[in-house]
């Protein structure tokens, strides 16, 4: 820093300061999600119940994001802000690791700078980096990972060996794709040392190997740590409930590789916004040409290639927040395009300025994402599954609010359609400390009214119902009275029903 100037250092904290600035506007206005949910819920259990710190195990997931929003629990009362906090968090830790690559590639404040505003504006990273799933978190050990790596090849250091590794590690211990940097880190490695040497040494490849070693080691003894908890095996058998097996794909190699390569020009023409996707594709053309970046071209290309065609190759599941740990390298070659086109318009004479033109689109996609989210030019199967869908939480704040007043002279119970996801873990991470209210799962779709609600109510309960009216298939409703129903993005309502 003592290198900087004092502008540079000032642009820099003001960087900083809007990105929380960006992120924290009306973080909580998107409604609950299904798994930000099932994540906040794990995170309240765990916390009340130290013998249940290894809980999502028990759905084959890793729990490090988790055990981060512990803490955040304590400082928060609304449990949904305190979860989104940490990807919010997680979402700066990827913006200085990009920041930080950047400068050890180029040797230029300038070009960090823009970087930092690049991620910072950009939709993509935007609106996950406002939601409490784990894949900002996945994609700041993604970033700080190839950060490491580069520089441990240059330098040879055990101490940075040992940080690699424990970055690793973390990327390991927040998602079962972490283990695609794994893999990576010795090719990426080799690539830095093989970029200061031009020329492999038996003596310094060796020591380079042993720190590789050290590394992947550390990476391996930090995973492991799970099988302290029960149920580590769930891991892998829950991992198959998301990729094709191997003799499935080689049947039909190109099904699902292409429409999957398709929805990922799609989700980075959209989320990234047109401008900054062609300058992304443009950078990555540039430094094919220049000498001085093709190099580096290779394995940082590597870094984010290979894990979106594996994941395009096997996936069952596709969607946008599981390619969002390959998009800050991506955001790293748009920054390599914008100094092309800088370089070019000043050869033309057209004014810098004019590239902020280019920013316009990802603006206004940002104030949308900022004042009203329904607004928001999301992918449609994106759209559906945040705004519109069972998955997605309209009304279940305002549902608890509700229940949080009512008189309580005997207790309330509230059923809900399914047993896992928005409901009833959305109503239960806002009502966890509400006494004599208890929120179960009673199935879907309802058909007849539960017996357990039924039961609650001749014992004298306070017995209410939540339901989706793409799930209400009850036909005698006039054993219900409708309290409040809340409209969703397209037809669907939440329905909030209290039994007479």
């Amino acid at each position: 820093m003592k290198s900087f100037s004092k502008k540079e250092i000032l642009l820099f904290f003001l960087l900083i300061i809007f990105y929380f600035v960006s992120r924290l506007i009306n973080l909580t206005s998107l409604p609950i999600f299904a798994d930000e949910a099932i994540y906040v819920r794990w995170a309240q259990v765990m916390r009340a119940e130290a013998t249940l710190r290894f809980l999502p195990l028990q759905d084959g997931k890793q729990p490090l994001f988790m055990w981060l929003t512990i803490p955040f629990l304590k400082v928060f009362s609304d449990p949904l802000f305190a979860g989104r906090f940490v990807s919010v968090l997680s979402g700066l830790l990827t913006m200085l690791g990009l920041a930080g690559l950047v400068y050890w590639l180029k040797k230029s404040v300038k070009l960090s700078l823009l970087v930092m505003f690049l991620y910072l504006l950009t939709p993509y990273t935007l609106f996950f980096d406002r939601m409490a799933l784990v894949d900002s978190l996945l994609s700041a050990s993604a970033i700080w990972a190839l950060l490491f790596a580069l520089i441990l090849g240059k330098e040879q250091r055990l101490d940075l060996a040992m940080i690699l590794g424990m970055i690793l590690a973390g990327g390991w211990l927040t998602k079962s794709p972490g283990l695609f940097f794994v893999a990576m880190t010795p090719v990426v490695v080799l690539a830095s040392y093989w970029r200061k040497e031009q020329k492999f040494k038996p003596g310094p490849v060796f020591k380079l190997g042993v720190l590789i070693l050290i590394s992947l080691v550390f990476a391996f003894v930090g995973y492991n740590l799970l099988r302290l908890g029960p149920n580590f095996h769930l891991i892998a058998s829950r991992n198959k409930d998301y990729v094709w097996p191997l003799a499935e794909i080689l049947k039909h190699p190109l099904d699902p590789l292409r429409p999957h390569l398709r929805d990922v020009f799609r989700y980075y023409r959209i989320y990234l916004t047109l401008p900054i996707f062609l300058l992304g594709i443009l950078g990555i053309g540039w430094s094919g040409v220049k000498k001085k970046d093709r190099f580096w071209l290779i394995p940082i290309l590597s870094w984010w290639l290979f894990p979106l065609l594996v994941q395009s190759v096997f996936a069952r599941v596709f969607t946008a927040r599981y390619l969002l740990f390959g998009v800050p390298v991506f955001l790293l070659f748009a920054v390599f395009g914008w100094e092309c086109l800088e370089n070019w318009l000043k050869s033309k004479k057209i004014p810098a300025l004019f590239i902020f033109l280019f920013f316009v689109p990802a603006l206004l996609f940002n104030c949308h994402l900022w004042t009203d989210v329904r607004k928001a030019p999301l992918p449609k199967d994106e759209s559906a599954g945040y705004l519109q869908e069972w998955t997605s939480g309209w009304g279940i704040k305002e549902i608890a609010d509700y229940l949080r007043v009512l008189p309580r002279e005997k207790g309330i119970v509230v059923g809900t359609e399914g047993y896992f996801g928005t409901l009833p873990n959305g109503l239960q991470v806002y009502l966890e400390k509400e006494a004599n209210i208890s929120v179960i799962g009673v199935g879907y779709p309802i058909k007849v009214l539960p017996e357990p609600l039924l039961n609650a109510k001749e014992f004298g309960n306070q017995v209410y119902l939540v339901v989706n009216q793409s799930r209400m298939e009850y036909p005698r409703v006039e054993e219900l009275e409708l309290i409040a129903e809340y409209p969703k993005v397209g037809e669907d309502k939440l329905l909030f029903f209290e039994l007479k």
